[in-house]
């Protein structure tokens, strides 16, 4: 038997980077969100043991070093199962792209493979094993709009925001995230002191975060004379987290937009002044990232950014027939552009394995 699952992109509604972690990864802090592009895992067991990647794409690893290969290998011990799997990988996301293919492979191959040897992990024991292959696997695990705090793999549902149009563009250049963590730290060791970006503000440890919560919880304040939570905590980091706060808390709460008309909370970001870091050390080393990013503010998008390290650029609109428009526009100056939505977590798990 097969399983066919589509494993959705995500992109990232702003980017903080913090302190360098004794572990070497960075703390992070950003919002998630699921969209509709996506590509195709399918799973099978057979006799036998070991397991096989199968890919067109001769940019997709086909050994151990493949995230749906060090997933599966965790999975099938914890499991107890047994047999050789094939995992079958139709790519139609981008390559280093921002766009979370290969984690979101990873856990496609993870939801398949349970349904073909009929069992199933523990949700918490799922979330585990996603966050020892990669960090921002978890994320997947949730779908829809997640907090994602840590180096990205603790990950917290947000509330639903409605689906919203989205139109993303993949330039024909690939962005390695280990160089832009490293390019990210050489501009913090040259303009901003080694100290600057030295911790992440103390943040929620709740699985939920509620209307009118938000992140004001996870954010140190300073009152009177007192110090932040975590001395030395990223200025950085704290505004971005306020900047979010005051948006989700704006969006949940159903503030009115501009003459009394309510606004998608999506298309809020811009006043917010949220933010994804990379944009600072990736631009300038690939100029044609920014310059995609301006079209696609002058295609009409409401709001644009980098999504994660790139090089992957998407734009929200207000609606699908604009954001049509806007794809139409843009391939004909050149850019390989798509129309797709933003996904709940209810429209993120029923696409799953509706392949």
């Amino acid at each position: 038997m097969t399983i066919s699952v589509r494993a959705f992109a995500k992109i990232n509604l702003g980017l903080g980077i913090g302190a360098l972690r004794g572990d070497g990864f960075h703390e992070l802090l950003t919002v998630y969100q699921t969209i509709g592009l996506h590509d195709v895992i399918r799973v099978s067991v057979g006799r036998g043991s070991g397991i096989e990647i199968r890919c067109a794409d001769p940019r997709v690893p086909k050994d151990e070093s493949n995230t749906c290969y060090r997933m599966v290998e965790k999975t099938m011990r914890a499991l107890h199962a047994k047999g050789h799997v094939v995992i079958e990988i139709e790519k139609r996301l981008p390559v280093q792209g921002g766009l979370g293919g290969a984690s979101a492979n990873a856990v496609a191959a993870l939801l398949g493979l349970e349904r073909v040897v009929k069992k199933a992990l523990p949700a918490e024991e799922r979330l585990r094993i996603a966050a020892e292959v990669g960090s921002d696997l978890p994320l997947f695990l949730v779908g829809g709009t997640v907090l994602g705090v840590g180096r990205g793999e603790e990950v917290y549902p947000l509330e639903d925001l409605p689906a919203t149009a989205c139109v993303v563009v993949t330039p024909e250049v690939g962005v390695s995230t280990p160089k832009a963590f490293g390019e990210w730290d050489r501009k913090v060791a040259r303009n901003l002191g080694s100290t600057t970006n030295a911790g992440l503000a103390a943040l929620v440890r709740t699985p939920r975060l509620r209307s009118g919560q938000a992140l004001e919880a996870a954010v140190p304040t300073q009152t009177g004379g007192a110090k932040l939570t975590v001395p030395g905590a990223s200025d950085r980091m704290v505004e971005l987290g306020r900047g979010l706060s005051a948006w989700l808390s704006m969006s949940y709460s159903g503030a009115p937009f501009g003459r009394g008309r309510a606004e998608n909370p999506l298309l809020e970001l811009v006043r917010a002044g949220i933010k994804n870091d990379f944009e600072e050390v990736v631009f300038p080393e690939y100029p044609e990232l920014s310059e995609g990013k301006s079209a696609l503010e002058r295609a009409g998008a409401k709001y644009a950014s980098l999504s994660g390290s790139g090089s992957t650029l998407y734009g929200l609109f207000a609606s699908k027939a604009v954001a049509r428009a806007a794809v139409e526009k843009l391939r004909r100056q050149g850019w390989a552009a798509q129309a797709t939505v933003t996904l709940t977590r209810g429209q993120y798990w029923r696409g799953i394995f509706d392949c």
